[in-house]
């Protein structure tokens, strides 16, 4: 007899029903197979069919809850073991489709393989590689202009030195100096507590910092033109492109390591010159090739972010410096500290940057052979980025401590110092996927700029200063220096048997 549930017997036979066709096959077993795959096995394969036990233990696993791993499996297997023969029937060559091809397990597997392609579309578009670098934009710029061209050849040479790297350098050598607390006797005759303490000075600091740059991402390109050609982000830069012979290359890091030291040599100092060329020495001879090596090169690459910020704090101690202005009273005293936080700054910085910028490329840098955390270790490249993000609540409160900003600083940056560490902690929850890698490198973009721009308007006494100008009051701290009381002794005039004293400026006479 046929085993109808129920309240169920109004119902046609051909029911959408899971309940109702696993019954079906239960009391018919093979009749209902036939039925089922009436249109699409041939009756050659039918007869090799082979035979199969009517009851299976899967009729009873319809539930999520019991379904067994190897049903995910089912839809591949089946795909793997179907063909088609000249007439367009498909032949289901020794599966046992009785249990494997059931309505409610074919819906459960089309619904899993398009929640997983979503999933995967979705990494897609949120893993888009960034946009290429600025060297890759002038060169393309460069093509239309005539191959013998002035123009040409100059958009070239500016592509070798990186230009947003080197700009992104000569800032963070700037500021530091800018901020660096100029003595009193040293201060403008307005009363202002100015950064600057020579025009000269700063003209050869920056262009003298923007040379050595330059000099060390040309060696840089030239070291790895090969590599350069297998990645999207640099595969247009002139070396790889033939644009520029490797000759004028090496000629033009040469020029510009040499012009770039030797200016901060004769215009600065000879300690903010070494920093310039250990940092050339550094980036082109250690990190360069330490990137085929161990994944220990993104610190190296750290070390040398840091050391332009120590080359302006160097460039302007040199100015005020009471003695030899050797590298040790330069940078290894106390007054050296404001310099040395401004370093740490930069160096932890590189991490976030870099770990995210890395991330949509990871497969690039594997394929080339570059020994990057990302790909080596993605869930300690996460973890990375996180921990040098929350230096900066630290190092923020030390710059006011060592009396460098106001405190008032330690206030302001925190907005921009907690959205820098929140998409920090995203791109350590999600591991770099849903949109957190390009989140934290864009935030890590704005955070150094912002950051120094609020360091710089919060400079330690310079609204101080800046106030007492406007409204006509004195310095009280240079008061006592500027004037001298002096007896005028025997040539006193005598008035009423007093003798009267004047009061003239230091150097009147």
């Amino acid at each position: 007899m046929r085993l109808r549930p129920t309240g169920n017997l109004l119902r046609p036979y051909n029911l959408d029903n899971v309940c109702w066709r696993c019954s079906q096959q239960l009391s018919y077993g093979k009749p209902m197979v036939r039925r089922a795959f009436a249109h699409t096995v041939s009756p050659v394969a039918a007869k090799q069919q082979p035979q199969s036990s009517r009851l299976k233990t899967s009729y009873f696993l319809s539930n999520k809850i019991l379904r067994r791993p190897q049903d995910d499996q089912v839809p591949n297997q089946l795909a793997a073991a179907t063909a088609t023969d000249g007439s367009g029937a498909t032949n289901i060559m020794g599966v046992d489709n009785t249990n494997k091809d059931l309505p409610h397990r074919r819906r459960q597997a089309a619904k899993r393989n398009g929640t997983a392609a979503t999933m995967a579309a979705s990494a897609t578009a949120t893993e888009a590689p960034l946009p290429p670098d600025a060297s890759s934009a002038l060169t393309t710029e460069s093509t239309k202009h005539p191959t013998d061209s002035l123009r040409r050849q100059i958009s070239l040479l500016l592509s070798l030195s990186k230009p947003r790297l080197t700009v992104l350098v000569v800032l963070t050598a700037m500021v530091p100096y800018a901020l660096y607390p100029v003595p009193a006797f040293l201060s403008p005759s307005i009363g202002l507590d100015t950064p600057s303490l020579s025009p000269l000075t700063l003209t050869f600091l920056t262009t003298g910092t923007a040379l050595c740059s330059a000099s060390a991402t040309a060696l840089n390109m030239l070291y790895e033109p090969a590599w350069d050609a297998k990645m999207t982000r640099t595969r247009n830069r002139p070396l790889v492109r033939g644009l520029l012979s490797e000759r004028r290359a090496l000629v033009f890091a040469i020029l510009a390591a040499l012009t770039g030291v030797g200016g901060l040599y004769f215009g600065v100092n000879p300690t903010v010159a070494f920093l310039g060329a250990t940092n050339i020495a550094l980036y082109a001879g250690v990190y360069t090739p330490m990137k085929r090596i161990s994944w220990l090169n993104t610190w190296v690459g750290a070390i040398v972010g840091g050391i332009p910020p120590l080359m302006g704090w160097a460039a302007a101690a040199g100015e005020s410096a009471t003695g030899d202005g050797s590298f040790r009273e330069l940078l290894l005293t106390s007054d050296a500290i404001g310099g040395w936080l401004f370093a740490a700054l930069l160096f932890a910085w590189q991490f976030p940057h870099f770990m995210a910028l890395s991330w949509p490329i990871r497969e690039e840098y594997k394929a080339v052979g570059h020994k990057m955390l990302c790909w080596i270790n993605p869930a300690r490249n996460t973890r990375v980025a996180l921990r040098y993000s929350l230096l900066f609540f630290p190092l923020s409160i030390a710059l006011c401590a060592v009396g460098v900003t106001e405190w008032s600083f330690a206030v302001t940056s925190l907005p921009v110092n907690f959205w820098l560490a929140r998409e920090a902690v995203r791109f350590w929850r999600d591991e770099g996927f849903k949109g957190s890698a390009r989140g934290l490198f864009w935030a890590s973009v704005w955070h150094l700029p912002v950051i120094m721009v609020l360091a710089l308007a919060q400079k330690k006494g310079m609204w101080g200063r800046v106030w007492r100008s406007i409204v006509g009051e004195p310095d009280l701290e240079d008061e006592d220096d500027d004037w001298i009381v002096e007896d005028v002794g025997e040539e006193a005039e005598v008035a009423d048997g007093k003798t009267r004293t004047s009061i003239v400026p230091i150097g009147s006479k």
